[in-house]
Formats: C-alpha cells, sequence, structure tokens
C-alpha cells in the first residue's frame, strides 16, 4: 500500500486513518498493541503522530493487513527481523512508487 501524506513534521490521527483507509479506533488499538507507536499527546490528549510513526503504521499494516499476519505474529515479526523486515518494506515501498511513476507517464502517452 502506498501511502499519500504531505511531508509534515506530525500528522493527526484522522489524517493518518484517512491515509491508510481505516478507523481511527484501529489506529488507537495497534497503539496500544504495538511499542513501537510512540506518538507524542498534546494537552488536550490528541496525538500527534511523527514521519517515523508512520512508517511503523505502514510496516504493521503491510504485516497484518496485506501478509494475513496475527497480532502476535507480527509483533513476533517485528522484534525478531525488525531491520530485515523494514529494508525489504523500504525496497516494496520505493518498488510500489516506481510502478505508480510508470504508470503515471503510461497514462500521458
Amino acid at each position: 500500500m502506498h501511502i499519500e501524506l504531505p511531508e509534515k513534521r506530525y500528522y493527526g490521527i484522522g489524517e493518518i486513518a484517512k491515509a491508510f483507509n481505516v478507523n481511527t479506533s484501529l489506529i488507537r488499538f495497534w497503539e496500544k498493541e504495538f511499542d513501537v507507536l510512540q506518538p507524542k499527546k498534546n494537552a488536550k490528549g490528541n496525538r500527534k503522530f511523527t514521519p517515523q510513526d508512520v512508517k511503523n503504521l505502514q510496516l504493521i499494516y503491510h504485516l497484518v493487513k496485506e501478509r494475513g499476519f496475527t497480532l502476535e505474529g507480527a509483533k513476533t515479526h517485528l522484534k525478531e527481523n525488525k531491520s530485515q523486515t523494514l529494508s525489504k518494506f523500504d525496497i516494496i515501498h520505493k518498488l510500489e512508487g516506481i510502478k505508480a511513476e510508470l504508470v503515471k507517464i503510461k497514462n500521458q502517452l
């Protein structure tokens, strides 16, 4: 899944949920379940996600929604193979971006 978000220092939970096409409750649930998600909270308690949080969410989404891992399986996979998984995920993410650009160029021909 290729996520389209403008480059910012922080993103609100609504922006994140919309980009991933999921409910905000799922994002909050994943925050509780996965230690790698640590959004900052303002005085009102509103979550502010950093670009690194977004990257971690993309990885969690990839494992759970696209590859069909259980939450426990995804947690274990992240703990044991995080650097290898991140490397593969980065490659997949870059290839998806290249594919999208190529499709865009093809459509312009």
